[in-house]
Order: structure tokens, then C-alpha cells, then sequence
């Protein structure tokens, strides 16, 4: 069977946006460029404790030597941006709430991602037949964002998102390995933030340490998401009430005033995870935090780094009754980590005092 190739490419964009992507491109390019980043990135320590990141060497930049045969990635993305939501710069300045960062509201997008793009692989294969491909969604050593620009879906800023001009940067980006020789789409060049710094001037504890540079040791997602021990302290009380990552960096980004609401009803925030008080989200048992984490991507992080993360919460929380008597009915809890942030916490509050105290005399 001989393939019409362009024809297939043209066909693909709009199986893809029947799928629910919100744009589909294409790209053949090395990454060169961006493996040089990668290496000093790592050769810096910059990756903290992700030691994989390592591990997979030139696996990440290469595809080809990921999946052997690789010829064009078809890249997606897709918005998940709930318009339902709780505001988040109101619940970011309620620190009795917890603030769990946007993509993580609702159903793991990992799941609902990969179903898609196997679903777009189906579609090319019942138009031409069996052919080689395997589908990503940050679940392998891939660098989507760089695929994402050499397929013309946007440019990356000085925060490391990517971006696009009409759409903001509240999205998710999947890949589609193939061994099509299909036509490639234009890379983005351009790069449109111009003499803005604000992603980097409002990052709460300064991850972002230089254009285009991010110190993961530092950043909050990194914090209470890939790091499994203790939060550094001198960080603690940076991380405020975020409890599972951070979204500082978009929330003021200005293009993301063009950033498009997702209908998808899986990224709806559940059990009210958009606006939580604290202490309830401390109360919860581990089962209680399986089955109201079951399909979501906060899962990962188990129930020992929730409650860590929320002990950190609390303890930059103003002092309240309720607050003091959720941390002491965990001091005991049996987790050296969870004890060590729950007596931190309560230092934290036990100095506060003191200090209020020391100004009214």
C-alpha cells in the first residue's frame, strides 16, 4: 500500500482534535541544542535527588536510541484548566487553606493522555496499517517541551513552561513516537518574552535562577512532589501553604491571559482539593487519602509526604487552636518524617508566640 504522507499528516490534525487535543504538530529535528542544556543542567545538580534524570543519559534528547526506528513525533497538548475552580490567588492568600497545584485537581492526565494518543494511534493504523509507534506522557525519558517547539506548539520561557501565543501555557503535552517519515511541521523560533522576568521576580523561593534555568533543589513542585526526605528547613517557610506543587510561575505570566478553560470534565477539581482547609486535609486517614487520591496524580507521593507537606503548610499557618491541636494529634504519628516537620511546625508557631508576646510588653 503506498501512503499519501502529507495527506495522512493533514488527516492526523484533525483525528487529533476529535480526540479532544487542542493542537497537534510534527517534528523530525535533532535536539542537539537542547541536550547541551540538559548535560550542564545535570553536570550542575540542578536535578537534586531525580537521579533518573541521569540515568537515562541520551536517551531523552535522542529518540531514536528510546525507540529504535523513530522517524517523525507527533507532539499534543491538550488545556486543563477547570472553570470551575476555587481562584487561586485566593486560596494562595488563605493560609489555612492548601494550595494543590491546578493540574493535579482532578484525574491523573497521565491515564487520560495516554488513552487518547493510543486511541490517535488506532485511527492511523486503521487508515494505513500496522506501524511502529509508542505514546508518552511525562512517562519516559522524553523532552516534550523541546518536541513540543520543534512541532511549532509554542516556545519555552524563562520559567522552562512552554507557551503559546494564543493559548497560554496551562496545558499538558503527550508524544506519538512513529516510524512515518511524516512531514514536519515549522519549529516555533521565535521566543516572546521579551524583558519580562515576572515568573522569575515571584517564584516564592527563587528556583528560577536565571533565564531559561531552573535549580529543581529549590523549586516547590520538586519539594513536595519528587523529593522523598525532609524539606530543607531554610525552605520551609517559603513554600507557604502549597502543598503539592506550585504554579506562581504561570499565574503571572502574561500570556497566560489568552489561556483557554478545558471542558474536559476529568480535570474538575475533586473532593474540593481547589480550597481545602488545612487541617481537614491533615485529618485524613491513609485509607481516607487512597480512595479520595484513586485516579489522581497526587497518589504518587504516598500518604507520609502528604502529611509532611501539610505539617510544612500549618507550620507557616497563623496560630490557631485547631491548627495547634491538629499538629500535636500527629506528633506521635510513626514516621520519623512526618514527626520531624510536625515539631518544626510547632517550633515555628511556639517562636511566633514568643516574638508577639516580647512586642506587647
Amino acid at each position: 500500500m503506498r501512503i499519501d504522507y502529507p495527506q495522512l499528516r493533514t488527516s492526523i490534525m484533525e483525528w487529533s482534535r476529535a480526540l479532544g487535543f487542542q493542537q497537534c504538530g510534527i517534528s523530525n529535528a535533532p535536539l542537539a541544542a537542547d541536550e547541551a542544556h540538559l548535560l550542564n543542567w545535570l553536570a550542575a545538580g540542578r536535578h537534586g535527588e531525580m537521579a533518573y534524570m541521569q540515568r537515562h543519559g541520551t536517551r531523552r534528547t535522542r529518540p531514536q536510541e528510546l525507540r529504535p526506528g523513530t522517524l517523525s513525533v507527533i507532539s499534543v497538548r491538550m488545556d486543563y484548566l477547570a472553570p470551575d475552580v476555587v481562584g487561586m490567588q485566593s486560596t494562595l492568600d488563605d493560609p489555612t487553606l492548601g494550595y494543590v497545584s491546578r493540574y493535579a485537581l482532578g484525574r491523573d492526565y497521565h491515564k487520560l493522555m495516554r488513552a487518547r494518543l493510543q486511541k490517535l494511534a488506532d485511527r492511523i493504523a486503521e487508515h494505513i496499517g500496522p506501524f511502529g509507534f509508542r505514546a508518552f506522557t511525562d512517562s519516559a525519558p522524553v523532552m516534550e517541551k523541546a518536541l513540543a517547539r520543534n512541532a511549532g506548539l509554542g516556545w519555552i520561557g524563562k520559567h522552562s513552561n512552554l507557551i503559546h501565543t494564543q493559548n497560554g501555557s496551562w496545558f499538558f503535552l503527550g508524544e506519538l513516537y512513529t516510524d512515518l517519515p511524516l512531514p514536519a511541521d515549522d519549529a516555533e523560533t521565535g521566543n516572546f518574552c521579551g524583558t519580562c522576568t515576572r515568573c522569575i521576580d515571584i517564584c516564592p523561593t527563587q528556583a528560577i535562577v536565571a533565564p531559561y534555568e531552573v535549580d529543581a533543589r529549590r523549586c516547590i513542585s520538586y519539594l513536595t512532589i519528587e523529593l522523598e526526605g525532609a524539606i530543607p528547613q531554610a525552605l520551609r517557610p517559603l513554600i507557604g501553604n502549597r502543598i503539592y506543587g506550585c504554579d506562581d510561575c504561570q499565574m503571572v505570566c502574561p500570556w497566560n491571559k489568552f489561556a483557554k478553560l478545558s471542558a474536559e470534565p476529568d480535570f474538575r477539581a475533586r473532593h474540593a482539593l481547589d480550597a481545602s482547609p488545612l487541617t481537614d486535609l491533615f485529618a485524613w486517614t491513609e485509607p481516607e487519602f487512597l480512595q479520595r487520591t484513586e485516579g489522581s496524580a497526587i497518589r504518587r507521593i504516598g500518604y507520609e509526604r502528604w502529611l509532611r507537606n501539610i505539617a510544612v503548610a500549618l507550620g507557616n499557618a497563623p496560630y490557631s487552636d485547631a491548627i495547634m491541636q491538629a499538629l500535636h494529634e500527629r506528633v506521635a504519628y510513626p514516621s520519623a518524617l512526618v514527626h520531624e516537620h510536625v515539631i518544626w511546625a510547632l517550633a515555628q508557631h511556639a517562636i511566633r508566640r514568643e516574638s508577639e508576646s516580647a512586642q506587647s510588653d
